[in-house]
């Protein structure tokens, strides 16, 4: 199965959807999409980093939060963690807008939360600088407390209530920007998702930059444009970032040869495989075999 940049969240309850991920270098708890991986899901995310330092991207621009820091992403967001301190810890809370609305057509989701997650508002970063940061960034540590410890009778709604009045507090807080500028970030959002996707789809097909465009019903130049400020980086440098990627599963789960590997991600040729590779990850193909399987 291709993965996706598009995460569809599994909840451990699905009568009650709400999950709070750990992340560190090593892997997530439950698994789900962690450090250097670029995704966006329909869910309101909350971020709160419980040791070290990260630096996560959204839209292109990077926050840089410490222990006790935290970051809000709206939903349909590109986001990706870019780098986690060595020993460094992260909680993300997802749920989706619905449980902030009650009931469907009430009065708290017409005027307190479709105009927030339906704007173009893509994150905010909480750093304690004011007084309601501080009591969101309190909330957001009792609430990773209550996730890690027995559920008592009643925790749902210990945790339905608690993220209702964080919610209240973060858009009493804001003003909605209705600017030129903000409607573009979301528009390019939305075309950047469009491409991305297209990439991971066909990565193992020769694809043309004018195709990556296409989907998206750019220009070349608009294109690369788009991947360069959001990404930091150009479509063809993406696609061979994500071909990289793909052989590197391959070369840990299966037997195949470096030959069929590199035509199995879209090289036409093994050479450029072998080069691009370890450009990318400073050792051959078969050194990052050998050094996996002696693990």
């Amino acid at each position: 199965m291709k993965k996706q940049l598009h995460e569809a969240i599994q909840y451990p309850d699905e009568a009650f959807p709400y999950i709070m991920y750990t992340h560190t270098n090593h892997g997530s708890i439950p698994a789900g999409r962690g450090v250097n991986d670029l995704h966006w899901h329909e869910e309101l995310q909350i971020t709160l980093v419980t040791k070290g330092k990260l630096t996560i991207q959204i839209n292109g621009i990077d926050y840089d939060l410490e222990s006790g820091q935290a970051v809000f992403i709206n939903k349909s967001v590109l986001h990706v963690v870019t780098h986690l301190t060595h020993d460094g810890e992260y909680v993300s809370f997802n749920f989706p807008e619905k449980l902030l609305a009650f009931y469907s057509d009430s009065a708290m989701e017409k005027n307190y939360v479709l105009p927030f997650t339906n704007s173009f508002l893509l994150s905010l970063e909480m750093k304690g600088d004011t007084e309601w940061q501080k009591q969101i960034l309190q909330t957001l540590w009792e609430m990773k407390k209550e996730f890690e410890v027995k559920k008592n009778w009643g925790w749902q709604y210990e945790i339905s209530i608690k993220t209702v009045q964080l919610w209240l507090l973060l858009i009493s807080n804001i003003s909605l920007s209705s600017e030129e500028s903000s409607k573009y970030n979301r528009l390019q959002q939305e075309r950047l998702q469009l491409m991305l996707s297209f990439i991971h789809q066909n990565y193992t097909d020769n694809i043309t930059l004018k195709e990556i465009a296409d989907v998206a019903h750019l220009s070349v130049s608009e294109c690369t444009r788009s991947f360069k400020k959001s990404i930091h980086m150009t479509p063809y440098y993406y696609l061979v970032k994500y071909r990289i990627k793909k052989s590197c599963e391959l070369l840990e789960s299966t037997e195949y040869t470096i030959t069929e590997i590199a035509r199995r991600v879209g090289f036409n040729h093994v050479n450029h495989f072998i080069q691009a590779f370890k450009k990318q990850r400073d050792i051959t193909p078969k050194e990052f075999r050998k050094i996996r399987n002696n693990k």
